[in-house]
């Protein structure tokens, strides 16, 4: 799937959740077998830069829930987010090592259950 950065309509969104439905099994078989290994790189890069996005918007929402704000109001602290890229970057190369330290802790954990 393709990232992109415009909101999408309903219709869209409709498409997205068939396109889901239909491939529930195989994403969730991929999802099965990446659990048994170590995550690479940019895997990694990727979840701490989610973590750190995560962590602005609770920041700037400070005791509110995401999910509880309207969908324009969403769109606004998204947009705040977007213009935070460069803290966003440098937390997030913070974040990295207990990402990547997570990770291992979660493969040893594995490995010492399934002896």
């Amino acid at each position: 799937m393709e990232q992109t950065n415009e909101a999408l309509n309903t219709q869209q969104r409709m498409k997205l959740k068939q396109a889901m439905r239909r491939n529930k099994a195989k994403i969730q078989m991929g999802r099965k077998r990446s659990m048994r290994k170590l995550a690479s790189k940019e895997v990694l890069v990727k979840r701490a830069e989610r973590q750190a996005r995560q962590a602005m918007v609770k920041k700037m929402l400070r005791d509110k829930d995401k999910s509880d704000l309207s969908y324009a109001a969403r769109k606004g602290v998204e947009d705040r987010v977007a213009k935070k890229k460069q803290a966003i970057k440098t937390l997030a190369k913070k974040l990295l090592k207990t990402v990547r330290q997570k990770d291992r802790a979660k493969l040893q954990k594995k490995k010492s259950g399934d002896k």
